[in-house]
């Protein structure tokens, strides 16, 4: 029988010796890292929502101008994308890894987004909406596959 040393990494082992050590503060480090990023989303995300307010302001003083209508409803979709970001950041704080679920909104929404600023300004030919279209299918098929195929752990949602 071969005898196990302590810094070998067993599933559901503790790690300890030099390998656990260095894991850990890598792990410390990656948590600081993300922290930083979700501060500076917040940040980005205070900023998206001051820019939007000007705008709603804009768009109310230009008397429903096209260009300021665009850039309001451009703005609005942008924010919406980066709340997704901001989720996707905080939920890998949370479960330290990003889930297919989370990721596959991020993506959906940002498409989203661009099919209905590109339809608003009328600037999207019908194969390029053809071909957004087969996109959207297939990242709603992902969200759904990832929902029906989710390992069953504790703390997953």
């Amino acid at each position: 029988m071969a005898e196990r040393r302590d810094d070998e990494l067993l599933p559901g082992a503790l790690l300890t010796g030099v390998r656990g050590r260095i894991l850990r503060f890598y792990g410390k480090i990656l948590d600081l890292i993300i922290i930083a990023l979700i501060f500076v989303m917040l940040l980005t995300l205070f900023a998206a929502v001051a820019g939007l307010v000007l705008d709603v302001w804009a768009t109310v003083l230009a008397l429903r101008q096209e260009t300021a209508v665009q850039n309001l409803v451009t703005d609005v979709l942008s924010v919406f994308v980066l709340i997704e970001l901001f989720r996707t950041f905080t939920d890998y704080l949370e479960f330290h890894r990003i889930r297919l679920r989370v990721l596959s909104e991020v993506a959906i929404v940002f498409v989203l987004r661009e099919i209905f600023i590109g339809l608003y300004a009328h600037r999207m030919d019908p194969s390029e909406i053809l071909a957004i279209a087969v996109l959207l299918a297939v990242l709603v098929a992902a969200r759904v596959a990832a929902v029906y195929f989710a390992p069953k752990h504790a703390d997953m949602d």
